[in-house]
């Protein structure tokens, strides 16, 4: 008889934080002492155009490395987690395929959680259903929490009673399934196979990285954001495009339409970037096993500390 397959595991490398910690080049550290191939995990940066606002990585910079899932989608298409999932999966199988390290870098966290976890995306809307959730709450402020506390708890649970937007979804699903949320969230997502992950992330002294992302806002307005912004603009692209809506680029939008100087945006698009970094950390704080190394991945101690560490991991340790 002939004995079955033996399962293959391949390594997988996940490094995250806060904006502006240092991720991209100590991904590139890495994938030049471990063979690796880096594939973006970054919402913004898989779109066309949009390079100075989200710091995306040059070619110099890149020094010789494979970049994925970068550059992939036109601003005016919809790039969702689960259509991250789907891209990201069979590139990493093919990256471990090829006997390279594939290492996911980026700080879009629920883009890490679909990737890893899975995502149950549910029913399509039914904009019927949802008309009828937001008029409810219109006529009785939570209604529709109240109403899925008692369909759902589980759920209710999860979701703030002041999240109109989530609250309603979560009915649209329940009502069209026919099944409670928690349930149908359960059977639909499925986890990553096939890889064992050595989750790292990078804490920078908190006040060192807001004031180097004050400077690096500077230096994006200086270096040409809203001649970028312009640019897209001009190729036809609408101003509701969803990557506008991305750090700097709506603070450019504005200042091209008049409604703030130039100093104003980059006040605000500073405050902005601070709020987005604390956010970061609190969901990465929230995810299991991620082993933290205290400093920014640029400098040359953490990096041995990474790679010891990631040695350990390959060798099995």
């Amino acid at each position: 008889m002939t004995p079955p397959a033996l399962e293959t595991v391949s390594p997988l490398v996940l490094i995250l934080g806060p904006t502006g910690s240092g991720k991209s080049a100590l991904a590139v550290a890495v994938a030049k002492v471990f063979r690796g191939e880096i594939v973006n995990c970054d919402s913004v940066q898989v779109y066309r155009y949009f390079d100075i606002g989200t710091a995306k990585v040059g070619l110099k910079e890149r020094e010789g490395i494979p970049h994925h899932l970068i550059d992939i989608c036109e601003p005016g298409e919809l790039f969702t987690a689960g259509d991250y999932a789907r891209k990201a999966r069979p590139l990493l199988a093919s990256v471990a395929g090829r006997g390279s390290l594939p290492i996911v870098t980026g700080g879009t966290g629920f883009y890490v959680r679909a990737l890893i976890h899975g995502l149950f995306e549910g029913p399509p809307r039914d904009e019927s259903l949802r008309a009828r959730f937001s008029a409810a709450q219109t006529r009785r402020p939570g209604l529709p929490h109240r109403l899925l506390r008692r369909l759902d708890p589980a759920a209710a649970g999860r979701i703030h009673s002041n999240d109109v937007n989530k609250t309603v979804r979560a009915l649209e699903v329940i009502f069209t399934a026919r099944r409670p949320l928690t349930e149908m969230f359960k059977a639909e997502t499925q986890s990553l196979e096939g890889f064992r992950v050595l989750s790292l992330g990078l804490n920078p002294p908190r006040e060192v990285l807001y004031e180097r992302l004050n400077d690096r806002t500077r230096r994006m307005f200086a270096g040409g954001l809203l001649a970028e912004t312009r640019s897209i603009l001009d190729r036809g692209y609408p101003p509701s495009a969803k990557p506008f809506e991305s750090l700097g680029y709506a603070q450019a939008l504005r200042v091209l339409a008049g409604e703030l100087s130039l100093e104003q945006a980059i006040e605000d698009t500073q405050l902005a970037t601070r709020r987005y970094a604390k956010r970061q950390w609190t969901w990465f704080r929230r995810e299991r096993d991620i082993q933290w190394f205290d400093g920014f991945g640029t400098e040359t101690e953490l990096q041995s500390r990474v790679l010891a560490a990631i040695g350990r991991f390959l060798e099995g340790r």
